[in-house]
């Protein structure tokens, strides 16, 4: 059985990162990062991935796990050169966003040890992907697809790998990822070094721990739902006619706010939508391309553009800091929905505010998804310009037309194009240059 272990309740309580064992090397590059203090899920997870036990970690998103599982994976796999198709370190996440933003965060940390690290994700360069796992990779992170493809094309081999890291199992089994995910573990090693984390432990995430996982230690930092001290749920009720109004002032607010639909037709109408009133908003939905999607989150990162509207498809790949508010523009579909939805808030111990709008026929649904989510939300009728809007939400005043449109660069005319100056005539070409 999973052993159960307490977490520091207070953060002064906690050890600072060497005292957790990890290396000097890794420690100073942390500081560089200004990284001083682990949280709660990493001092927790961090000694006993260093010492090599299979773990079990159950974090609120934001919590901090991709250091958590990073920071002791990088330790482990210090010191010896990496392999050409066989890396020795495997993150295994739900989605292209994810994996990117995994990468990111573990790779200034991995190069401090002279560990590299290789992302493998579908919608991305297949080509650029193979030539690096050619050139060598210590860890790969990676979505199960494409991983898949990878082998199957002779690119890629699990044979050595030591250390296999599952990150948000459950949101894998959501899209129906777990047989892949059997696969790629049936080809690793059998005894190696498993981490498992997960918002819930529940169906096929519990039989993916059973199968694969040698008496885990258990870190449960908190259960899995939203009602968390720093995260403030309420209920807008208003009419189907008042709602676009009423989201546009809420989204005219300060800092970043996130707006969750159902349907990525509806994402980007809505985006347009507000773009209309002067609203700087982007969209994020399966439907775009890798591209536009890296683009859409990186401007909702450096506050570009304030406000990004997304679907459920995308949002566990939503990993941004400082986003001050969500709001449920279409309700979710079910209480699990709505915990990952309002996750995107109140990450790293920082506070949130969650908004759902719903209609008079919403109601019944919404007291129904907000009970199984464990949540208790204020409820009230709103109506655009209620200083209830303001005061909860913080809303503003779109300023009510869209955004100068940039300045077309001017078109220079080809040169056959161009006019010839009076008194001169165009040479003739000789007719064996024609």
């Amino acid at each position: 059985m999973p052993v159960q272990l307490d977490l520091p309740a207070r953060p002064d309580a906690l050890p600072g990162f060497q005292q957790l064992g990890l290396p000097r090397a890794l420690v100073n590059a942390l500081l560089r990062a200004g990284i001083e203090t682990p949280f709660p899920i990493q001092a927790a997870t961090i000694p006993d991935v260093l010492a090599g036990r299979d773990v079990l970690g159950r974090a609120a998103t934001g919590a901090g796990k991709t250091l958590a599982f990073g920071l002791p994976l990088i330790a482990r796999l210090a010191g010896s050169p990496a392999a050409s198709r066989r890396p020795r370190g495997l993150v295994l996440v739900p989605t292209r966003e994810l994996a990117m933003q995994v990468t990111d965060a573990l790779s200034p940390l991995a190069q401090s040890s002279g560990v590299r690290i290789r992302l493998v994700a579908g919608g991305l360069p297949i080509g650029k992907q193979i030539a690096g796992l050619e050139r060598g990779a210590d860890i790969v992170v990676a979505t199960p697809g494409r991983l898949v493809d990878l082998i199957d094309r002779r690119a890629c081999s699990l044979a050595k790998v030591e250390v296999t890291i599952l990150d948000e199992a459950d949101h894998m089994a959501d899209l129906g990822f777990l047989p892949v995910v059997r696969r790629l573990l049936d080809l690793t090693p059998a005894g190696g070094q498993r981490l498992l984390f997960s918002a819930t432990l529940d169906g096929d995430v519990a039989t993916l721990v059973e199968r694969y996982l040698a008496d885990p230690a258990e870190h449960a930092l908190s259960p899995a739902v939203a009602s968390v001290d720093t995260m403030a749920h309420h209920v807008f009720r208003t009419s189907q006619a008042a709602k676009f109004e009423l989201v546009a002032e809420i989204a005219a607010r300060g800092g970043r706010t996130l707006l969750f639909v159902r349907t990525k037709h509806g994402a980007e109408r809505l985006a347009k939508q507000l773009g209309r009133v002067g609203l700087a908003a982007g969209a994020l939905h399966g439907g775009r391309t890798q591209a536009q999607r890296n683009r859409a989150l990186a401007a909702f990162r450096d506050g570009t553009v304030p406000v990004l509207v997304a679907t459920d498809v995308a949002a566990r790949g939503i990993h941004v800091d400082d986003v001050s508010l969500v709001l449920h523009v279409d309700p979710p579909a079910d209480g699990k929905d709505y915990l990952h939805r309002s996750g995107r808030t109140a990450r790293a111990g920082e506070r949130g505010v969650v908004v759902l709008l719903t209609t008079s026929d919403q109601e019944r649904a919404v007291r129904g998804l907000l009970r199984d989510a464990g949540v208790t939300a204020e409820q009230r009728d709103v109506a655009p310009g209620d200083a209830a809007v303001r005061q909860i939400a913080g809303g503003g005043r779109p300023s009510g037309h869209a955004p100068a449109p940039r300045a077309a660069r001017p078109v220079r005319p080809h040169r056959s194009a161009r006019p010839v100056p009076s008194g001169r005539r165009r040479p003739r070409r000789p007719r064996s240059a024609r």
